[in-house]
């Protein structure tokens, strides 16, 4: 039997290589070059238009309309995804394995299935263990049909014959199409079977929803073009040890991105949480030195999160470690604190933490970082009832941060007195409840922290 011809595939864009190569030679990516088996030619693939008239038109011709939801009955789940699901989008959602995936769709489905025709696809599971999950988790599920294949060409039947509102492929790695030979899960079959998909939905308006696997990294396993096949990429994060989930938007073509949904992990299945900012705020039962409460802005949502730091003297080289925030900008803004503010931190480790799991990637979360540190150093708590937004900037202004009313809002509304913000964010009209004080330069803001005790 003839040996079968291997070429290299790359894991980020696709591009194949005759030979291995430490640099993919298509996108520049290291590293990333995959052994696979050379696919041949098909002489009977199709390429169907993904629009129903492929016609030239003027712009100014095309009624523009806003696309029309359908909801999932998850409140959480539809916050993520823009309101909810669009007829003939394609969403990808990823995560670590068992953080809750196949549970929250499963819980869509039997949601959805009351009002519209569905259909779960299970790659990885047989129907009678999704049937035990569902029994599990309470579900009535009488309407979801159920498919247990991996075969692309079987499953696009199957989508054609039953015509489902919104259907579930779990997950897009197990699938395989007889058009290509390679094993399922390799960079080709990932990528012709979510094309093929995609080019179903949009012809038939049927919505898909695919699961997908993700690497010891924690991004999406397979070619990075799947994510720019789909129209909405999802992400679970959270710890599997911690009952708290967090799904957040990377892309949305419908609506807006880093829109969070938070969710709790119960014995029937995964709650939507109505005031997540009270995860992760920690009771304490007295004040406690590097406690700081900043107001992030997670697409439109704000949330009140903690942030904890922990300075102590160093027993050799200085630790910098954080979690849920940029190590790289920890580095950076210690030596503002020292150079604008007086506060040396070179021979003390400081630890930064995000209480609750989030992930914190704005820079407006930079005062409170470093008045947590201050407090953390001097021993010395904060005033109670304080919230602290800000971007801290190398010569030591304090920069405004988008949104400073609506932050400023949810942090009275949850009961807090008094807030410490950049003067561009003091609002023109007082807001009852808090008293907002504004600061310029980041030796100002530690000097009315000092005031203030």
């Amino acid at each position: 039997m003839a040996k079968s011809k291997t070429v290299y595939y790359c894991g980020e864009c696709g591009a194949s290589s005759p030979k291995w190569q430490g640099q993919c030679p298509a996108c520049s990516a290291w590293n990333t070059l995959v052994e696979g088996v050379a696919e041949k030619a098909a002489g009977n693939h199709r390429f169907d238009s993904l629009a129903p008239s492929a016609r030239l038109q003027n712009l100014s011709e095309i009624e523009a309309r806003e696309a029309e939801r359908i909801p999932t009955g998850i409140g959480e789940f539809d916050r993520a995804l823009g309101g909810g699901l669009v007829a003939g989008g394609v969403v990808l959602i990823g995560g670590d394995p068992g953080i809750g995936k196949s549970t929250l769709l499963l819980q869509a489905l039997a949601r959805l299935s009351q009002a519209h025709p569905v259909l779960y696809v299970s790659g990885e599971e047989s129907g009678e263990q999704v049937a035990l999950r569902a029994r599990r988790l309470t579900l009535d599920a009488e309407r979801v049909r159920l498919m247990a294949e991996i075969n692309l060409e079987r499953i696009v039947s199957a989508l054609q014959s039953e015509k489902p509102q919104v259907a579930v492929i779990d997950s897009i790695q197990t699938l395989w199409s007889d058009q290509l030979s390679s094993a399922p899960g390799s960079v080709a079959q990932v990528r012709e079977c979510a094309a093929q998909l995609t080019r179903l939905a949009k012809q038939s308006g049927t919505t898909v929803i695919l699961v997908g696997h993700v690497t010891k990294e924690g991004a999406l396993a397979g070619p990075r073009v799947l994510e720019h096949i789909v129209d909405t990429v999802l992400y679970f994060e959270g710890d599997t040890h911690s009952s708290f989930r967090l799904i957040r938007a990377f892309k949305n073509r419908f609506g807006a991105v880093n829109e969070l949904g938070v969710f709790a992990m119960t014995e029937t299945g995964l709650k939507g949480v109505n005031n997540p900012s009270a995860l992760f705020l920690s009771q304490h039962g007295q004040e406690v030195a590097g406690s700081c409460v900043m107001v992030t802005q997670e697409g439109t949502r704000p949330l009140l999160v903690e942030i904890q730091a922990l300075v102590d003297t160093a027993h050799g080289n200085p630790r910098r470690l954080t979690v849920g925030l940029d190590a790289q900008r920890l580095a950076m803004l210690l030596a503002v604190l020292h150079r604008h503010a007086g506060i040396g931190c070179f021979d003390q480790d400081v630890f930064v933490n995000a209480v609750g799991g989030v992930k914190i990637s704005e820079p407006a979360a930079d005062l409170a970082v470093l008045m947590s540190i201050a407090s953390s150093l001097k021993n010395k708590p904060l005033p109670s009832k304080l919230v602290v937004f800000g971007e801290v900037g190398l010569a030591g202004e304090i920069r405004p941060a988008p949104r400073g009313q609506e932050r400023l809002k949810e942090a009275a509304k949850l009961g807090f007195t008094r807030a410490l913000v950049p003067e561009a964010n003091l609002p023109r009209q007082p807001i009852p409840g808090i008293e907002v004080i504004a600061v310029r330069r980041i030796d100002e803001a530690v000097m009315r922290i000092r005031e203030l005790d």
